[in-house]
């Protein structure tokens, strides 16, 4: 069997859909399973030589620059060169763990006979382009996903626990930017700003835990990323920002001593590897995207919150309800 998975991003939605493609993979170790990824999280699955312990092939999606010029030759090449490379494959079935109409697009564009979906997708346009669909079951999203790719392959999948890409060089370059002290990495940024919590108290944070003797960096995609500035700033120069793509992310977490961040990739990915984490949750549920894998964790959320997926601007009520003193007793109790 040659399988087709589209699951485009983010990095916290591709982690959430690597344990059905981990278990399908033990299941079936001699099917073929490839991968269709936003080649910005493209390092989650496979290392820089297109190696990678669970998938095949990895088709990129170049979804940015499609979005940035829709109808720019560069664009079409893109998609034209994505439909080629698909439809090369001859896939026995696909199956697009996303929901969107665009990955749904992607889905047919493979040319697969078989093209399996949720009846009840993300954007509802998605389903008419699905040959199969089927039902959404299980409450976290990747009970779902491993009931959809199960049920989509004929094979009962248990989700569990999943193998990401080594890069040697990003491995000797965290082990160069943080040394043996125990570190804390603050993932203070999230998809919208309803899920983080406050820079103020990231800040004060930081300090908490400067006095219990641990290093605290702040991750960031560039150099001039204005979150990671400003808890920087609020912590009164006692946490640092380290700047890495997902590659050197990867790295800098397996040498990670504790995370602490709101619902967001970093997050998912401590829980991937095993990281100690506390999550702070406040407009969505962790019951259904909290962190889930191996390792100690703490999730906080107030009774209060109110659930809601529509990627709000302004900060979340019940989010700032969270006390920095109730995160410090979370951290002390995981340390």
């Amino acid at each position: 069997m040659k399988i087709l998975v589209i699951r485009v991003g983010a990095m916290g939605d591709v982690l959430h859909a690597l344990p059905a493609v981990a278990a399908l993979r033990r299941m079936r170790p001699d099917w073929k399973i490839d991968w269709v990824v936003d080649p910005r999280w493209a390092p989650l699955l496979v290392d820089g030589e297109g190696e990678g312990p669970i998938v095949g092939r990895v088709h990129l999606a170049e979804t940015k620059k499609w979005s940035k010029a829709p109808a720019s030759p560069a664009t079409l090449r893109s998609i034209f060169e994505l439909r080629r490379a698909l439809r090369g494959e001859s896939y026995d079935l696909a199956v697009d763990m996303q929901g969107t109409l665009r990955s749904a697009v992607i889905g047919r564009m493979s040319g697969s006979e078989k093209f399996a979906g949720y009846s009840d997708p993300r954007e509802a346009m998605a389903a008419k382009f699905y040959r199969t669909k089927l039902e959404r079951k299980g409450r976290h999203v990747i009970e779902q996903g491993a009931a959809l790719l199960g049920e989509a392959c004929g094979v009962a999948l248990e989700p569990g626990g999943v193998e990401l890409p080594h890069e040697e060089w990003a491995d000797h370059w965290a082990a160069e930017v943080v040394d043996d002290r125990r570190t804390c990495l603050l993932a203070a940024s999230a998809g919208w700003p309803a899920k983080c919590w406050a820079v103020k108290n990231y800040g004060a944070l930081a300090v908490e835990l400067k006095a219990m003797g641990m290093d605290v960096v702040v991750n960031a995609p560039r150099k001039d990323d204005a979150l990671a500035a400003a808890v920087v700033e609020a912590s009164g120069g006692v946490a640092r920002v380290v700047v890495c793509n997902v590659t050197g992310l990867i790295a800098l977490m397996r040498r990670m001593t504790l995370l602490v961040g709101g619902d967001s990739g970093p997050t998912h990915l401590a829980a991937a590897l095993g990281v100690p984490l506390v999550a702070l949750f406040g407009p969505t549920d962790p019951e259904r995207n909290g962190p889930r894998g191996p390792g100690a964790k703490v999730v906080l959320r107030d009774p209060a919150s109110v659930t809601s997926y529509k990627r709000a601007n302004s900060e979340d009520a019940g989010l700032a309800r969270i006390s920095v003193d109730a995160v410090v007793d979370a951290v002390r109790s995981l340390l």
